[in-house]
């Protein structure tokens, strides 16, 4: 995954993921310090997208996507932030990179 976004032409992140990322962290027992590092070089490494009208519609709009893939794979329900980031990635015309089985399948995904 690292040369992936090494090789990236631009590398974006909606700005809820850094809340996620923290509190994913924080339950993990990482240090403060060490979480607020890691928390910089995704600031560093990537756009830090805010939440406008257009990502929001976008996110709602991949939210209920996701759910209706989820009950039929029936998988859990996604998280509002799985919406956020697919909405982002489409809005942007990207890819995302993950292993979440919400987004198995879906032309956006890059699997890992």
């Amino acid at each position: 995954m690292k040369e992936l976004l090494e090789t990236a032409d631009s590398v974006y992140t909606p700005d809820t993921v850094l809340a996620e990322l923290s509190r994913k962290y924080l339950r993990e027992a990482v240090p403060e310090k060490v979480a607020r590092e890691r928390l910089g070089t995704v600031q560093e490494a990537s756009h830090i997208l805010r939440i406008t009208s257009d990502l929001a519609i976008s996110a709602s709009q991949a939210y209920f996507e996701l759910s209706e893939k989820a009950k039929k794979a029936r998988l859990s329900s996604p998280s509002l932030f799985d919406g956020i980031v697919l909405g982002a990635t489409r809005l942007k015309e990207a890819k995302v990179v993950t292993g979440d089985p919400h987004f198995k399948d879906l032309p956006e995904t890059i699997w890992v």
